[in-house]
């Protein structure tokens, strides 16, 4: 799915940065006695969004694209292509009405020209965004509604919302949690680190009695089918960091928190499970709780935090996704990751810090029929 691109001429440079100031831009000579009076683009920074004051800050779609070029832009827009951070040329409409398409269709979308490479952009060009048909209002009411709903959102309730088809619902809402899930080249976590397993999934033990397993000899076999997700928390940052992994023992356990933690300058702080034990001698230090014998915290020793964590994913996949697969659950995991690392963010800040996320990710679904 690709961009329709305007090919309206390069506005002069004079007009495009008035525009991209948010002056009003005399366009005598050029398109007439017409004086731009489109509004400044919002300075967000520290102010608390709620949902009546979003739907003030964006009544238009014009008005949404300021938002989210606000958002995404905040210290100067950046080209896409090019990663230019420059005065690039806004490209202004030839009409009030708006942009016309290749298609003859009128566009409220605010174009950009590069003023480097010279390719034209918007702020959804190379985002979760990019191509989609739905109005920006509502994928920035979606993108709230994800960022201040700790429990989340279904894509049911997205569809009942906006209007919106239950497969773009379902579609916008993995194309964000895509967005949330975190870079791959961050950082590894040193100092105190807590780590513990959770089980995702339902109980065995309720499953109908003509859909649970059976052996050659027509026994119940009792086996879960539980999903195990390995966790970490940084306890002097609050991160979070989630891994689906295939089963819960050392060599497994031993590889994801290679790929997260820096080994030898991290204070483990585990229950007393035998996976752990290599950290003994592994890390700088490593401390335990026994849950066996009624031990959950001792001094600043504790498994807590992850086990409030865990009491969050499982209540909010319950209540509000009711399922989740093990294909897509690594995703909803990320969701929740950001949401729980971010919890000190206002709102705002939140939807700032996932698009600042939402550069180059690209998540494509064929429609199997």
């Amino acid at each position: 799915m690709g961009f329709s691109h305007d090919t309206t001429a390069t506005i002069s440079t004079r007009f495009a940065l008035d525009r991209a100031k948010g002056l009003p831009v005399d366009r005598d000579g050029l398109f007439g006695d017409v004086c731009d009076d489109t509004p400044t683009p919002y300075n967000v920074g520290m102010e608390k969004i709620t949902v009546t004051a979003l739907a003030r800050k964006i009544p238009t779609e014009d008005a949404a694209y300021l938002f989210m070029e606000s958002l995404r832009w905040a210290n100067g827009v950046v080209c896409p292509h090019c990663g230019s951070i420059a005065e690039h040329y806004f490209l202004t409409p030839k009409t009030t009405e708006g942009r016309k398409t290749r298609t003859g269709s009128v566009t409220p979308r605010r174009l950009w020209k590069c003023r480097d490479c010279r390719k034209q952009f918007s702020v959804t060009t190379g985002t979760v965004m990019h191509g989609s048909k739905v109005s920006l209002q509502i994928w920035l009411f979606v993108i709230f509604e994800m960022c201040a709903n700790k429990n989340g959102i279904a894509a049911r309730e997205i569809e009942r919302k906006y209007g919106v088809a239950s497969r773009t619902a379902w579609f916008m809402t993995h194309r964000l949690r895509e967005a949330m899930v975190r870079n791959g080249r961050g950082s590894l976590m040193t100092g105190v680190v807590v780590s513990d397993e959770t089980w995702i999934g339902g109980d065995p033990a309720n499953k109908h009695r003509d859909k649970v397993a059976r052996d050659e000899q027509g026994n119940m076999v009792h086996h879960t089918e539980k999903t195990p997700v390995l966790s970490l928390v940084d306890k002097q940052t609050g991160e979070v960091r989630s891994r689906v992994v295939p089963r819960v023992n050392t060599a497994n356990l031993r590889q994801v928190i290679e790929q997260e933690v820096d080994v030898p300058h991290a204070l483990f702080h585990t229950d007393s499970a035998s996976c752990y034990n290599e950290f003994d001698w592994r890390a700088a230090g490593h401390k335990r709780v026994d849950h066996a014998v009624g031990e959950y915290v001792r001094g600043d020793v504790s498994t807590n935090r992850l086990e409030n964590y865990f009491s969050q994913l499982k209540r909010s996949i319950d209540g509000t996704h009711h399922h989740v697969s093990r294909e897509h659950l690594p995703r909803y995991l990320a969701e929740f990751d950001f949401r729980y690392s971010t919890c000190d963010m206002t709102d705002t800040q939140r939807m700032s810090a996932l698009l600042g996320r939402a550069d180059g990710r690209r998540l494509a679904y064929k429609l199997c029929r």
